[in-house]
C-alpha cells in the first residue's frame, strides 16, 4: 500500500461471533483492509453502513431476521455498494450465490472455517477479492448494459466460438448468451468458479438462454446450438477424436492461477482451430487469458475484449489488450453482435499480431 491510497473500509456482516472474528483477523491481516465494523445481521448492518459508510461489504447468505438474498436486493436499490459474498460450499449454496451476483454482489467466497487459516489460501483469495470490489463502479456498469436482441446466425458449420471470464462474468455470460440465437456455432467457456457452482451455473444459463448449454464432459463431442462450461476444477480444452471437435477436460495443475484457467482453453483453440476460432474475453481479475488469446490471434483466429465502461473488473480484457491479444473491444451489450461479425468474416492471416 502507498501513502496515497487510504486502506479498504470494509464492514463484517456474519450471524456467527466466531466467523465474524475469523474474517475480521483476516482481512485485518492486509494492510490494504481496515475492517471498520462487524454486524450480526442485516438490521444492524443497515445501520452501521449508513453510520460507516464502507467501501466493502462481506455478506453471509444464511442469517436470522432476514436473509443475504433479501438485504443484498435492499443494499443494491436504496445504497449501491461492493458486496462479496460469503458462501457454503454446498450446492444449494451455489444456487443461491448464483442468484446474489445476479442481484448485483461483485464476487464470493465459497468459506469453510478452516480454510481461511491458509494464509496464501481463501484468506488471500478473501483479500484479492475485497481489495478488487473497492475498485468496481457498479452505477456505471449497470446503466450501460442493456438487454442485446438476438440475431438469426449466419455462419457456415466450422466456426467455434470460446469464452473466458472470471469476476463479473456470470451476469457478462449470460448477456452475451441472450443476444446469441439458439443456432449459434458450438461456445466453449472457461468461467473461474470452484466445483458445484459452474454445475449450477450451467443449469441456470440452460433455463434462461436460448440454447442448451450443460458442463462439459471428457469426449464429449461439440455442436451447433450448444454451449459447453468448464466444470469447476477442470480444464476444457478442444481436442479431436474421430474427426470430429470434442471436449477434453484435464485435473493437470492450475495455469496463470487457476484450474480451470482461460489460458488453457485459448491456446487449445490457438492449437486446434486456428482461423475458425473466434475468442471473447469478458470481465475478471488478472491476466488469465492473455498469453492465450495472443496465441489465438498469431493463428489466425478473430479476437474480441470487453471494454473498461463496462467491465466489472477491467483486468483481463486489459492484460489481454495490452498484450495486443485484442484485435476489437466492445461494450458488453454489443459483444454478442461482435462475436456473429467475427463468425461471419473471413479470417485473414494479415490478422495476425
Amino acid at each position: 500500500m502507498t501513502k496515497a491510497h487510504a486502506p479498504v473500509r470494509v464492514l463484517v456482516v456474519d450471524d456467527s461471533a466466531v466467523m465474524r472474528q475469523m474474517l475480521t483477523n483476516v482481512l485485518s491481516a492486509d494492510p490494504e483492509i481496515e475492517v471498520v465494523g462487524t454486524a450480526p445481521d442485516p438490521h444492524v448492518a443497515r445501520e452501521r453502513i449508513k453510520a460507516l459508510n464502507p467501501d466493502v461489504v462481506t455478506l453471509d447468505i444464511e442469517m436470522p431476521r432476514m436473509d443475504g438474498l433479501t438485504f443484498l436486493r435492499k443494499i443494491m436499490t436504496l445504497r449501491p455498494t461492493p458486496v462479496v459474498m460469503v458462501s457454503s460450499l454446498t450446492q444449494a449454496g451455489a444456487e443461491v450465490t448464483l442468484e446474489a451476483l445476479e442481484i448485483g454482489a461483485v464476487d464470493f467466497v465459497a468459506k469453510q472455517a478452516a480454510d481461511f487459516t491458509d494464509p496464501n489460501g481463501l484468506a488471500l483469495e478473501l483479500q484479492t477479492k475485497v481489495k478488487a470490489a473497492a475498485r468496481t463502479r457498479l452505477g456505471t456498469r449497470r446503466a450501460a448494459i442493456v438487454q442485446p436482441k438476438i440475431r438469426a446466425a449466419r455462419t457456415n458449420g466450422d466456426k467455434v466460438i470460446f469464452i473466458g471470464a472470471s469476476t463479473g462474468g456470470v451476469e457478462a455470460l449470460k448477456t452475451v448468451l441472450m443476444g446469441l440465437p439458439s443456432d449459434c456455432p458450438p461456445v466453449l467457456v472457461t468461467q473461474h468458479m470452484p466445483p458445484r457452482f459452474t454445475t449450477a451455473f450451467a443449469e441456470r444459463l440452460n433455463r434462461e438462454c436460448p440454447m442448451k448449454v450443460s458442463e462439459a464432459t471428457h469426449d464429449e463431442p461439440i455442436e451447433q446450438g450448444h454451449v459447453y462450461i468448464a466444470p469447476g476444477a477442470y480444464h476444457l480444452q478442444i481436442a479431436r477424436a474421430k474427426g470430429r471437435y470434442v471436449c477434453a477436460l484435464s485435473d493437470s495443475a492450475p495455469v496463470s492461477g487457476h484450474r480451470p484457467s482461460v489460458d488453457v482453453l485459448f491456446h487449445s483453440a490457438a492449437g486446434l482451430t486456428a482461423a475458425n476460432a473466434v475468442g471473447a474475453i469478458l470481465t475478471g481479475m488478472g491476466k488469465d487469458g492473455a498469453d492465450g488469446m495472443l496465441a489465438m490471434r498469431k493463428a489466425g483466429a478473430m479476437t474480441l475484449g470487453q471494454d473498461e465502461h463496462t467491465s466489472l473488473i477491467y483486468g483481463m480484457p486489459r492484460a489481454a489488450f495490452e498484450r495486443g491479444a485484442v484485435m476489437r473491444q466492445t461494450g458488453l451489450n454489443h459483444m454478442a453482435e461482435a462475436i456473429l461479425d467475427a463468425c461471419d468474416a473471413a479470417a485473414h492471416p494479415s490478422n495476425a499480431a
